[in-house]
């Protein structure tokens, strides 16, 4: 079902029919609409739909950045300390968000109520920063466990892991089977048994999902950074004991996420904690060496009984610089449309649209494509039942970047695991004082 909606800005009514091709998103003949863009193979296919919204509106998009989320974050804080906010559009993310300040409209009132209506009432919620909506969600967030799977299937594997460990074969339930597997199929410099991000969010985010998953906490109920518990340094121990045992490409406390996502397309790694939209990419012959050999379960358990699930949704945002909010909205409500929200999520993106899970599950089941099928399904179980945002404040990525640098000289033995947390408490803790949280 392709449900219809209006924008509404200002006294501007903007009626959106259906399919988006045929959609009304308004007029702007000659204007050019300035965009500051993540990029990465996960996202670009959505931006090869961008030229139909310049044909249906006479405008022309101006992708004036298009970097990985990182990158983009720092460029977008230049921007701010330099005063240059001269776009109009720019990739968000739920965690990242709090930390802008003002610099993005309530888009409360300028997109429509019954547009907003039709997206996940969760992804809504943390789209919402100190009661005003400040991104429009692209799609959601959450890591499940991919795996090759004719490595569970080797009898010589089956027999030689059950000598060795106890216990049989099989995808991992633990963070502690998935120390051992990839140790026990590890076989450097040709063959990894995992990976992981290492720098950046994207390793203290990691890190987080496995604190919580070992009944850990980031802060107490006063905001004092509590991270260097027992649980925490279990939880960084499991990347140091694996970057020291070689399970893993030497390489890793410089990878992001495309280095990860290709590093399993590549065929040299048998588990990899990745996000669905991945997923299409790793089974297709003609950019992955394991596809048709993917197997996929939900993200392993901690030692507290919970399963890791740091989870968040990609998202749009407008300044309140721009110089044609109207037309800014319209490209919004373009990029998040029912039918570009299906295309992201043939690709594996979660969407962020109620009926485009609904209806993406059937199309796949439909087709027969029974692979991407259980994708949907596995990752929908895990929004459903594993998925926790890290702390939505705006000191998060503040004191996320004092945090990674620590985890990394753990990680690669330049402290242990309990000095590199102490550490990182330490001026957390300042960040949090400084904030006034106590």
């Amino acid at each position: 079902m392709k449900l219809k909606a209006t924008l509404v800005l200002g006294t501007a009514l903007v009626a959106l029919a259906l399919p988006a091709t045929a959609q009304d998103y308004g007029t702007f003949d000659g204007y050019t609409l300035r965009v500051k863009l993540i990029g990465g193979a996960q996202y670009e296919p959505l931006y090869a739909e961008i030229p139909k919204w310049e044909a249906a509106t006479g405008a022309k998009v101006e992708i004036v950045s298009s970097k990985n989320h990182f990158e983009l974050d720092k460029e977008i804080k230049q921007d701010i300390a330099a005063g240059t906010l001269d776009w109009c559009v720019g990739s968000n993310h739920t965690s990242f968000a709090p930390q802008y300040g003002d610099i993005y409209i309530d888009l409360n009132g300028v997109i429509a109520p019954e547009v907003i209506a039709d997206f996940v009432p969760l992804a809504i919620s943390q789209s919402t920063v100190n009661d005003r909506l400040v991104q429009l969600p692209r799609h959601s967030d959450v890591s499940n466990l991919f795996y090759q799977k004719s490595l569970y299937e080797d009898e010589a594997n089956k027999t030689g892991f059950k000598e060795k460990y106890g216990y049989d074969l099989a995808p991992p339930e633990t963070w502690n089977q998935v120390k051992d597997q990839a140790i026990f199929f590890s076989n450097p410099p040709d063959f990894y048994g995992f990976q992981f991000v290492g720098k950046d969010e994207a390793v203290n985010g990691r890190f987080y999902e496995m604190l919580v998953a070992n009944g850990g906490a980031m802060f107490d109920e006063n905001w004092n950074p509590t991270f260097n518990s027992a649980a925490g340094v279990e939880a960084l121990q499991f990347f140091v004991d694996l970057y020291e045992a070689k399970a893993v490409p030497v390489g890793v406390p410089n990878y992001t996420w495309d280095d990860t996502g290709l590093g399993f397309a590549s065929g040299s790694i048998a588990l990899n904690l990745d996000w669905g939209g991945w997923s299409t990419f790793f089974n297709d012959p003609a950019n992955s060496k394991v596809a048709g050999n993917v197997g996929l379960v939900r993200a392993p358990m901690g030692s507290g009984g919970k399963r890791t699930g740091w989870s968040g949704s990609h998202s749009f945002s407008i300044t309140e610089g721009c110089d044609n909010k109207e037309a800014a909205a319209s490209f919004l409500t373009f990029l998040t449309s029912y039918d570009n929200q299906m295309v992201e999520a043939r690709k594996g993106l979660l969407p962020t649209r109620t009926q485009v899970w609904v209806d993406a599950i059937a199309e796949f089941e439909g087709a027969g494509n029974a692979f991407s099928a259980e994708v949907m399904k596995t990752f929908q179980t895990s929004m459903a039942e594993d998925a926790f945002t890290p702390p939505l404040i705006p000191e998060w990525i503040e004191v996320s970047n004092v945090m990674w640098p620590k985890l990394q000289a753990a990680i690669v033995g330049d402290m242990t695991a309990q000095e590199a947390l102490d550490a990182a408490q330490a001026e957390a803790a300042v960040i949090m004082s400084d904030a006034g949280y106590n």
